[in-house]
């Protein structure tokens, strides 16, 4: 048996823990059944009267824009580098076009969905 001391919201609480040891027998199998996922793709654009609205695939941190209002891009295109879950990403242009609008600055914090860049 062990002891521990716990403190719970500022109280301390004495707790005795039993140490069971059991061994537990596990049998490997293999059946030829490959497991399957399927990942789609976020949608990063939506077209309006206004272009193609290019949203962010996931929460995270601007860390450098590529491009500037005006310029011309090409599908493919890198347009910005963004951070998320302490990797950095590069965002391509899904369609060729003018950017007309860029709605974000470096060290913006932007949700999965948010606009980034309109492209006409």
């Amino acid at each position: 048996m062990k002891k521990y001391l716990i403190t719970v919201n500022q109280k301390q609480y004495e707790v005795e823990v039993v140490e069971v040891k059991q061994q537990v027998q596990t049998q490997k199998t293999t059946s030829g059944i490959k497991p399957s996922v399927t990942v789609s793709k976020p949608k990063e654009t939506v077209a309006g009267a206004n272009g193609h609205k290019v949203a962010a695939p996931m929460p995270s941190n601007i860390i450098k824009l590529l491009v500037n209002e005006g310029d011309v891009v090409n599908e493919g295109d890198n347009l910005l580098v963004f951070e998320a879950m302490k990797m950095e990403n590069n965002l391509h242009s899904p369609v060729s076009g003018k950017i007309a609008s860029i709605k974000v600055k470096v060290g913006n914090s932007v949700a999965a969905g948010d606009t980034l860049i309109i492209i006409e």
